[in-house]
């Protein structure tokens, strides 16, 4: 059986953690191979199964990624996460969704494509700060963080991309710079381990190339459960599915699921990677 691991052109043979797949794989008599997702030179029918693994610039290539998940598709070819949830997951307004279904959401208001953006219309009166971003975004793209009392020149800002996308209007929680972020991650709808993402002092993006801190944790059981119920919510198979949130007290608010080209943190949590592989192995045979 033949698999390809999905990249983007940044990173061609994967992540240094990513790599580790290759090797371990084929422990279990599955070749595997990184494989660039816009290459057009690729023939997909040679392939068993495409796992989205680095495909770190769809964001950047909307329309280009939307008309390749149509081809891959049309061509019949199994995909881990499957591609009618990579579909839906790559649009953020899936936590509308969510919310209906009981699962607790930052503070958020969603914002269909509009010609005359209008912030201080719609923002509540109460928030200090919020943050704006495309519906159709990764890794901070295009994200900000403002005082309530500076809408002006963010609705100036984000007039252009409104008109061409989507946008989330969410609560700045400050905790998020104190507390961290927490990814929960489960494969195979199990849990398998939990980091905490802090960011730098003063900044509140906790990615690794924004100097975030990350810390492998163990949360309570409750915690657990908690996540558990966001990931149940998807009836899908999920090979991997990274819950992203901030935990209050003894709550935790969802900020996203991440089911397309998550971190999952092979190299900060032991036997992650075995885990994952064994999963894959559970998935397709």
């Amino acid at each position: 059986m033949t698999i390809g691991l999905l990249t983007c052109e940044k990173l061609p043979d994967l992540t240094i953690p990513d790599q580790q797949l290759i090797p371990e794989l084929a422990k279990h008599n599955l070749v595997a191979k990184a494989v660039i997702w816009s290459d057009k030179t690729i023939n997909w029918s040679d392939f068993d199964y495409l796992i989205f693994r680095n495909t770190w610039d769809y964001f950047e290539k909307e329309t280009e990624f939307n008309l390749w998940l149509d081809q891959i598709e049309q061509l019949g070819i199994k995909t881990l996460n499957p591609i009618e949830i990579i579909k839906q997951n790559k649009h953020k307004f899936y936590l509308r969704e969510m919310e209906k279904e009981g699962v607790s959401i930052l503070p958020t208001i969603f914002i269909d494509k509009i010609e005359h953006l209008n912030i201080a219309e719609i923002i509540p009166k109460h928030w200090k700060k919020a943050v704006i971003k495309p519906a159709f975004s990764a890794g901070s793209y295009q994200t900000s963080v403002f005082d309530t009392s500076d809408i002006k020149n963010t609705n100036d800002e984000y007039t252009k991309i409104a008109r061409e996308k989507e946008l989330l209007l969410q609560e700045f929680i400050p905790e998020i710079q104190t507390l961290g972020e927490t990814s929960f991650i489960f494969f195979n709808k199990k849990f398998s381990h939990a980091i905490n993402k802090k960011p730098i002092d003063g900044d509140f993006r906790v990615q690794s190339q924004f100097g975030g801190r990350y810390t492998l944790i163990e949360p309570s059981q409750e915690l657990i459960d908690k996540a558990q119920k966001v990931v149940n919510t998807f009836h899908d198979k999920l090979l991997y599915a990274r819950v992203d949130g901030i935990i209050i007290g003894t709550e935790l608010q969802l900020m996203e699921i991440e089911c397309i080209e998550p971190d999952l943190y092979f190299d900060i949590s032991e036997g992650a990677l075995k885990r994952f592989v064994t999963s894959i192995i559970e998935l397709i045979k």
